[in-house]
């Protein structure tokens, strides 16, 4: 199918005459979502960061779907002697929506634990214990070294998140259900191959009443681009000039991925369109430990209490640009069944109108802006809108549409581009999301006579596209080491 901009404007139409007016959440953002909420900054390690899911383009997989939730934002290669562990007192999920009405029907979660290995050296005959994470160089399958090692598990929940029906999945090839994660990239002398050494943890997957899988969970260098810091400063860039390589700000850090592939028939039923996000969740009470020892189990904080979701994420930031300060912290902790609570933040967004106080272009001047709701919050009819579908927040992905295997045959621009295998249907690591989002916001969807300048090459100026990444599993890139020295 070649869904050009006018089919798509035409599709708005149609969702709008089939749906109750504009009772939920829509989507246009301008950057990723890092440290968007006043409660998340607190607790980084439970930060969702980026959201992806597309048909595998990698040869001869076109018959999965590559999920990639990313968590922890703006790490710092460096940043040792602890780097970047997950939470083990907090559960990380992906939730599927495969018939349309804004409610979970498969949940992945993944739940982590560190175990201590205390490692010491002689002193005067005394055994003390090290400062740093390893003693020595670290090799594919050697963790002897290391003073800490981390593990994760993996349930798949069908029916509701918290009371549906729990199963384990596990190694395929010796049955385990404990894998091990990589430790982050310390740098070359400690861990000379780390592409090879990170590569050694993936693993394929048994789950049930589905075939076979694979998942890997580790840090990789960071793919969203953006030229962060200058958007933050009322947008201190110009939004039609250059695009380059040198503005994305974010270029020198990593993040830890969650990255799962799964059969396209385990996360279907009778449409061929899903709808997916991630959360996480912590205990809803803790206490601080006032003698905390990791060597015998009792760390800095006891937790306990029902699982409290704190972080949500599922296109690209709606929370970071769209959503009003006061509701940033509410709509990390919501669902997407609730989303009409939010509405009012998408049918008169703000973000058109600073960009036209700053730059002199003109806000679109349609009210309520229609045109924002296809691609956010229902689909778009004919491309990845479900049947009967409920109005709501998430990244929705028709697997059905072939995927573009060669990279430098993606246009990083997706639908408006013609690219119906990119974003919004779905969202690839090499999709220009923060251009998308800027263009569809000022109007690109809507007539002249509604959006004067809605023909304008909005960009932040900074540049991603497919041929930056890995072709294959888990397609975001080794990250960068801490220590590049030889």
């Amino acid at each position: 199918m070649n869904f050009k901009k006018q089919a798509m404007v035409a599709s708005v139409g149609l969702v709008l005459s089939a749906s109750a007016g504009l009772t939920a959440l829509s989507n246009s953002a301008l950057a990723s979502s890092h440290r968007e909420a006043p409660f998340i900054t607190e607790v980084p390690k439970v930060d969702g960061t980026d959201f992806y899911m597309f048909t595998s383009y990698e040869e001869g997989r076109s018959d999965f779907v590559t999920i990639i939730a990313n968590y922890q934002p703006l790490q710092d290669a460096y940043g040792g002697p602890n780097y970047f562990t997950m939470d083990p007192d907090a559960l990380y999920e992906i939730h599927i929506d495969n018939n349309g009405d804004a409610v979970e029907d498969i949940t992945f979660q993944f739940q982590f634990n560190i175990d201590q290995n205390d490692l010491a050296l002689d002193i005067g005959g005394e055994q003390v214990s090290i400062p740093l994470i390893n003693a020595a160089p670290i090799a594919v399958g050697d963790t002897a070294g290391l003073t800490r090692n981390e593990s994760y598990t993996i349930n798949m929940v069908r029916g509701d998140r918290r009371t549906g029906s729990s199963q384990t999945i596990s190694n395929a090839d010796d049955g385990s259900p404990e894998f091990a994660k990589p430790v982050d990239n310390i740098g070359n002398k400690s861990i000379p191959d780390y592409a090879a050494y990170a590569n050694s943890h993936i693993f394929d997957i048994a789950i049930p009443g589905c075939d076979n899988g694979r998942v890997f969970v580790g840090q990789r260098k960071e793919g969203f681009a953006v030229n962060l810091g200058e958007v933050f400063d009322l947008v201190n860039t110009n939004p039609v000039g250059p695009v380059d390589g040198e503005t994305n700000t974010i270029a020198d850090k990593n993040i830890t991925s969650i990255a799962l592939e799964i059969p396209k028939t385990c996360l279907t039923n009778s449409d061929d369109v899903i709808g997916a996000w991630t959360t996480a969740s912590m205990r809803q009470a803790r206490v601080l430990n006032r003698a905390p020892r990791f060597s015998n189990g009792k760390g800095a904080t006891v937790e306990g209490g029902a699982w409290t979701q704190v972080s949500r994420l599922g296109s690209p930031l709606v929370n970071e640009v769209v959503i009003g300060l006061k509701d940033k912290d509410l709509f990390n902790a919501s669902e997407p069944k609730d989303d009409a609570a939010f509405a009012t933040y998408v049918t008169n967004p703000t973000l058109p109108a600073l960009l036209e106080i700053l730059f002199g272009v003109t806000a679109p001047t349609k009210f309520p802006r229609e045109d924002l709701v296809a691609g956010f919050l229902t689909g778009v009819t004919g491309l990845n809108q479900p049947v009967n579908v409920v109005g709501s927040e998430m990244l929705r992905l028709n697997t059905n549409i072939d995927p573009v295997t060669d990279p430098a045959s993606q246009n990083n621009l997706g639908v408006i581009a013609g690219d119906n295998a990119g974003f919004p249907n779905g969202r690839r690591p090499g999709d220009d999301v923060v251009d998308i989002a800027l263009r569809v916001v000022m109007g690109v969807l809507l007539d002249k006579a509604d959006a004067p300048s809605n023909d304008l090459p909005y960009t932040d100026g900074a540049y991603v596209d497919a041929t930056e990444f890995q072709t294959v599993f888990p397609y975001l890139n080794t990250p960068i080491a801490g220590s590049p020295a030889n």
